[in-house]
């Protein structure tokens, strides 16, 4: 007799961005990512997120699945469709969030004043749905993302009905969401939630630290960071919780897109290639010159930086090291935005160094991409990184990376050492600790490596052949969901 065929485990995806609808950093590329990776090895995701207008616009047809008369305020809708490769469940809430531009911040950029309620509406939501709301739509495992959802496990931990077990993801622990204690109520959380055991962090409503404490699972987006995120050092006040319940974490790092990750069919390339064909990248290097205003120099390592202008992000590391890079025959390509101070020194950088410094204050998909593969190294000095995509689209596109030996950096690339180079197994440049003189060192080395055209060459191979899809970690974490819910 033929076994019956088992439905496919279904799992509600929640967080608050998602690429290519909504994106301020690496959550979105995973919110984006990640479904599909699972539902290839035949999981069936559903994404909750926010009806922010970007959302909406992309959302051509959808359905009401349901209607709330009054969530925190108003008004809202929950819709169902369909966008590219995902499973949409969108929350429209337009007292929340029918608002343009970043999805967190105000036009001044400061916080929201009610960001609080928003997302405390996004984990209702998602609550909700966990306890059938929507029958045919109810989760076996909900998978929540940041803080943003941290509430989700505290809602579910209320209910008195059975519930489905929540993945509760750390994509980076420098944001918490914390609130004034005075919100409880509006929240819908009872007095005796507020406790160390339940919501209260230092004296507020920590949404991230209640979510850690509620989870079944808790992962983060790399071994390394699990690791450091334990300690008083990298724990930022909840180094005591991840050690209380060390058993329940788990590091799974990062995967990349690499349907949109593909240097050998990328469209904003001068001329795409592969491994066995590197030479093509000179045409990239020469197009991101002219279209950033370098000059157009084959004999200098031109350095590239895609990111948020922040301390976390060491970009004050490499402002001190401009001169070192001009000493070293060297170029530097910036892309991103951040910090107005730090904007503004790298404006004056480029300004002092015509030719050789180019900062780009914004963001372009497109530029992102000549940038990997076009720059001969890719610069991600942060002094902490959960996991990190930069470095990983880098190593696809032939960009050597050169990262602090920290979190998922530390997971990701291969140092250039004289063990690693003698086997061949090095996929970029490593340094440590996160100081000037620590970047100034590695800057000297890739200088060396890169004036060694068969080394350097063999470095970019190497990186390039590496899987960094999303086939490996949507395995594990599909382990982990089986491991939740055993059948």
């Amino acid at each position: 007799m033929a076994k019956p065929r088992l439905k496919p485990m279904k799992i509600l995806m929640v967080g608050s961005e998602i690429f290519p609808l909504i994106k301020t950093g690496g959550l979105a590329d995973v919110m984006g990512a990640l479904p599909a990776a699972l539902s290839a090895i035949g999981l069936k995701v559903t994404t909750l997120i926010p009806g922010y207008p970007a959302v909406l616009a992309a959302l051509a047809r959808s359905d009401i699945v349901h209607h709330y008369p009054n969530l925190f305020g108003a008004e809202a809708t929950l819709r169902a469709g369909r966008v590219d490769r995902l499973d949409l469940l969108v929350l429209d809430a337009p007292h929340l969030f029918a608002r343009p531009g970043n999805p967190y911040l105000d036009p001044t950029g400061q916080d929201w004043p009610d960001n609080a309620q928003r997302f405390a509406a996004l984990s209702r939501v998602a609550a909700d749905l966990g306890l059938g709301l929507v029958p045919s739509l109810t989760p076996d495992i909900i998978h929540a993302h940041d803080w943003q959802a941290g509430l989700v496990p505290v809602y579910l931990h209320q209910a008195s009905k059975p519930a489905p077990k929540i993945v509760m993801t750390v994509h980076n622990l420098a944001y918490q969401g914390q609130f004034p204690a005075d919100l409880l109520g509006l929240l819908g959380l009872p007095p005796s939630s507020f406790s160390i055991a339940g919501v209260e962090h230092y004296g507020a409503i920590g949404f991230l630290k209640a979510g850690l404490q509620h989870a079944d699972a808790i992962t983060t987006v790399s071994p390394s960071y699990a690791a450091e995120i334990a300690t008083p050092e990298g724990g930022m006040g909840l180094d005591g919780l991840f050690r209380a319940r060390a058993d329940r974490v788990l590091g799974i790092l990062n995967g990349l897109d690499t349907d949109i990750w593909n240097p050998a069919t990328d469209q904003a390339l001068a001329a795409p290639f592969d491994a066995e064909h590197l030479a093509l990248r000179a045409a990239n290097k020469s197009m991101l010159a002219r279209a950033t205003g370098l000059d157009e120099r084959s004999d200098a390592l031109l350095f590239g930086l895609i990111s948020r202008f922040t301390w976390q992000k060491g970009i004050d590391l490499i402002l001190a090291a401009i001169e070192t890079i001009i000493t070293i025959n060297g170029q530097l390509v910036v892309l991103g935005t951040g910090e107005p101070a730090l904007e503004n020194a790298l404006r004056e950088a480029s300004s002092a160094h015509p030719g050789a410094i180019k900062a780009i204050i914004g963001f372009d998909e497109g530029l992102a991409h000549l940038i990997q593969g076009g720059a001969d190294a890719l610069l991600v000095p942060s002094r902490f990184e959960p996991c990190g995509l930069t470095q990983l689209a880098a190593q696809r596109y032939g960009a050597v990376p050169i990262v602090t030996r920290v979190g998922g950096l530390a997971d990701t690339v291969i140092d250039a050492n004289d063990a690693a180079l003698s086997t061949q197994a090095a996929t970029g440049i490593q340094f440590q600790p996160a100081t000037e003189d620590g970047l100034r060192r590695a800057l000297h080395r890739s200088a060396r490596l890169f004036h060694d055209p068969p080394t350097w060459q063999m470095i970019q191979r190497n990186a390039m052949r590496l899987d960094v899809s999303w086939a490996g970690p949507a395995r594990h974490y599909a382990a982990l969901y089986r491991s939740l819910r055993p059948s």
